[in-house]
């Protein structure tokens, strides 16, 4: 069970902030994820996003096998569908856009002009690779959720955090991310009075917790507590916020970032005052549950 580190928040009666938004450094990553996220990736809470990611790991599954052995199927009958059989396998696997990528990597192929052929061509070039490049041993990533999906093809070495583990350390300081602690989905700006409103409830349009079959990402503010740097030119409170957002991968080369960031008004990051940390996973470590100790003190 996860054990949280809930923080009191602060209540701010005030209705919002005036903002200046030609300060500070403009760092797209948040309105980015905020705009390329379909409905199906997005959160209303931290609890929603664990548990869906957490489902996923326990149906998953890793194991280490070798390259010569994988064997590809397609049938004529379902020229759009291609298969794998893994050594020991009891059943054939299905790979995903992004491991069947890795695969035509592996073997030196292009993937586009794969995707392009009929699966019966495709197999035949994948097989082609797999028998006459040198057999490796590889790292399968494979979940069975009724059908048994073969998620990521790595090296053995492959260090991997689970998507769950993230979201159990942004949850030890964050509770629920919906304003239970400091820590919450950000408000909205309205762009013809450059007022930034934090109390703005949570919906499928304002959220900014996301997972995909591919990653998870997360933003949250502590937008009920500004911090005050001076006057704007009409003599109102500039006003900053803290804010951080993490990422991570179960399937992509191994590497989760954070950033930390004291200025953080609406979808934008103005980082005056910014700590990122892009950590790169070691080798021969089956798992690395992340800590948020680099910049704990400063989400405190």
């Amino acid at each position: 069970m996860t054990q949280m580190e809930i923080h009191t928040p602060v209540r701010n009666a005030r209705a919002g902030y005036k903002v200046d938004v030609s300060r500070g450094e403009r760092i797209g990553r948040v309105s980015s994820e905020w705009f390329n996220r379909p409905a199906d990736e997005r959160y209303l809470s931290l609890t929603d996003l664990h548990n869906s990611v957490k489902r996923r790991s326990e149906r998953s599954r890793t194991r280490i096998v070798e390259s010569e052995l994988i064997r590809v199927e397609a049938s004529r009958d379902d020229p759009e569908r291609l298969r794998l059989m893994l050594p020991d396998a009891p059943a054939p696997v299905a790979p995903t856009h992004w491991s069947f990528g890795q695969l035509a990597s592996l073997v030196g192929a292009p993937a586009a002009y794969l995707r392009q052929l009929p699966a019966p061509l495709a197999a035949i070039n994948l097989q082609h690779g797999l028998l006459n490049q040198r057999s490796e041993q590889i790292k399968t990533l494979e979940n069975d959720n009724g059908r048994v999906e073969l998620r990521a093809v790595t090296g053995i070495e492959y260090g991997r955090i689970f998507d769950a583990e993230l979201i159990d350390a942004v949850q030890k300081i964050a509770g629920n991310g919906t304003g239970d602690t400091r820590w919450k989905t950000p408000g909205a700006l309205d762009w013809s009075t450059r007022i930034y409103n934090p109390n703005v409830d949570i919906t499928k349009d304002t959220t900014t917790l996301y997972a995909s079959d591919r990653d998870v990402f997360v933003f949250l503010v502590d937008d009920l507590n500004p911090i005050e740097a001076g006057k704007l030119p009409d003599g109102s409170p500039d006003v900053f916020f803290r804010g951080f957002y993490c990422w991570n991968s179960e399937v992509a080369p191994g590497r989760w970032e954070s950033l930390a960031s004291i200025c953080a008004p609406c979808a934008r990051i103005d980082a005056c005052g910014a700590w990122k940390i892009s950590r790169k996973l070691p080798s021969g470590i089956p798992n690395m549950p992340p800590r948020v100790s680099p910049w704990k003190p400063s989400l405190r």
